[in-house]
């Protein structure tokens, strides 16, 4: 087993030429559009070309709720995808890109890790194609279009006191969050209170994320509202007559990011929504085009299955016609015995009983996705120092649980630690078990679709939510917007809104403290709790330790 770092397992990896990893896909030279020898993106009318190919099998990958001590489902994503090549399937992976927020915070890189990991490292984690800038342009584009507009006389008569459009920059920034704009006099406009969101918190990520193609990004840009005017009727984004300029914006953000793992297997690499504060999937395009072009689609999604793969489900599958074949959910000892009680220092020594205490959250999610009639595998993400004795505690929890649990050791031997895990859930995507059905219907009401998620997956005794939040839900209702699912804005520590709070809490209540409408991208978001669409940096940065070394490389990004 390796010491090396992540980046230095990266660094050291044999890249073949980008164009020998779309030919694994049978995507042609012409089709991709090279950014340098080991990225690229895949063009527009290969895509068209492959939409009536059968679609191959759908894996999604997800986690029990995220502790300090570490799950690594990217790094199972990356490992599972090479499992299944390595025993001949033919199997591409999708993921989403990294945030800067993240990466230079606490959270650290998206790539995955060890013998599991997608290169370019450093430039996925960095600024890869450009697409998250292209996403924060179009966006303040938008921004600077709309406050334009009241600038030159405000012929669509917008009342300032409700733009609800608020500006985007991909970094942690808290001191942005609550701010006043056009300070300063005449010239510059009328002041009016604002923020900002993160970049991957706009309702343009989660657009581009589920576009079809340019023309469904560009209506739906257009959809977007805006502002409201005096008499409360929505303002839209074509009304400012910026969606064209925005779909230009983002032409070449729409297409797919094509890399590869450190196995040289295919990787699509596309879009990032946060599932704690957005919707938590990589693009609906690189899922469907994977689909065409692969047997097998390893993808995940964001943070504990309670809010990715709740969202996958309920928004990504529903809005693209998708449906998985089977889910992986990631669990480690250690998380186990954090779960169980045991301080983060303490997870070293051997404790089959807080591994046992901890599994209560492992088997909420277990059910939980059960509940959308799809057959769950546990994979258990080999750290060095667990015990056979604390492993054979998770497989005995997990068969009670009528599921099973295969130690993976992909971190640390690659395609060779996955082979078993990959045999699995290749034999349980073939097997044809999937039943899936989203856990609410179209027509079911707003705040029912949210309780539903809070009583069903959250295991809450109730939703509360003011007058204020209960009307506008009515509201958006009686102007068409009632089908819309719910995607939920929560901590990502806690089944319940209280990130202290482990295992599998019951009976608590989830507050609502603000819903939004994402009418471009086609669903409502509703904020819970003290979550916020602007996260700021820890007390120590991860940027305080990242730098060039003397031979110029990249040291400190993880």
């Amino acid at each position: 087993m390796s010491h090396l770092t992540d980046i230095e397992i990266a660094r050291a990896a044999k890249k073949q030429p980008i164009q020998a990893i779309g030919a694994k896909l049978g995507i042609s030279e012409a089709d991709l559009v090279p950014f340098g020898h080991d990225k690229a993106k895949v063009g527009q009318s290969f895509i068209d070309s492959v939409q009536n190919r059968p679609n191959g099998k759908l894996i999604l990958v997800t986690a029990i709720n995220p502790t300090p001590a570490g799950e690594g489902k990217t790094t199972t994503t990356v490992g599972l995808g090479d499992g299944l090549n390595a025993i001949g399937k033919k199997t591409a992976i999708c993921i989403r890109e990294a945030s800067l927020g993240p990466n230079f915070g606490m959270k650290g890189g998206a790539a995955g890790g060890g013998y599991a990991q997608i290169v370019p490292m450093e430039d996925m984690n960095l600024h890869f194609t450009g697409d998250f800038h292209a996403i924060t342009s179009a966006h303040n584009l938008l921004s600077a279009m709309l406050d334009n507009h009241i600038y030159w006389g405000n012929e669509l008569e917008i009342d300032e006191r409700r733009v609800s459009w608020r500006r985007v920059l991909d970094m942690n920034d808290r001191a942005l969050r609550d701010t006043v704009v056009s300070l300063g006099g005449v010239a510059n406009g009328f002041p009016r209170q604002t923020g900002f969101d993160i970049t991957v918190a706009s309702e343009v990520m989660a657009i581009l994320c589920l576009a079809k193609d340019l023309a469904d990004l560009q209506s739906r840009l257009g959809d977007m509202i805006v502002a409201y005017r005096r008499d409360r009727s929505p303002i839209y984004a074509r009304d400012i007559k910026a969606d064209g300029a925005m779909t230009v914006l983002l032409k070449d953000a729409m297409q797919p990011n094509l890399v590869q793992t450190l196995e040289n297997n295919p990787a699509f690499v596309h879009g990032g929504p946060f599932a704690n504060i957005a919707h938590g999937c990589n693009s609906v395009i690189a899922t469907t085009t994977a689909l065409k072009c692969a047997d097998y689609v390893v993808t995940e999604a964001g943070f504990g299955a309670d809010l990715g793969a709740e969202k996958f489900m309920n928004i990504k599958c529903r809005k693209a016609g998708l449906a998985p074949d089977c889910v992986v959910l990631v669990a480690t000892v250690r998380a186990m015995k954090m779960n169980g009680g045991v301080a983060k220092a303490d997870l070293g020594a051997e404790n089959v009983a807080a591994v046992e205490a901890g599994c209560a959250n492992l088997g909420r999610h277990i059910r939980n996705v059960k509940s959308f009639g799809v057959p769950v595998v546990v994979a258990i993400n080999h750290f060095a120092g667990d015990t056979e004795a604390e492993v054979q505690a998770v497989r005995d929890y997990v068969e009670s649980q009528g599921s099973e649990a295969i130690l993976s050791k992909h971190w640390a031997d690659g395609s060779k630690g996955s082979e078993a895990l990959a045999r699995r859930v290749a034999e349980i995507a073939d097997g044809g078990l999937s039943q899936f059905a989203p856990l609410y219907p179209d027509e079911m009401g707003l705040f029912e679709k949210i309780e539903r998620v809070a009583v069903s997956i959250y295991h809450a005794g109730e939703v509360i939510a003011d007058k204020k939040v209960r009307d506008q839900l009515r509201d958006w209702e009686a102007q068409g917007y009632g089908h819309l699912p719910v995607c939920m804005a929560k901590t990502q520590y806690s089944f319940s809104t209280d990130p202290n709070l482990r295992g599998a809490p019951e009976g608590h209540t989830v507050p609502i403290r603000e819903v939004r409408l994402s009418a471009g991208a086609g669903f409502v978001v509703v904020i819970c709790g003290e979550i916020m669409t602007m996260p700021g940096l820890p007390r120590m940065p991860a940027a305080e330790s990242i730098g060039l070394n003397d031979a110029g490389e990249i040291e400190g990004l993880f």
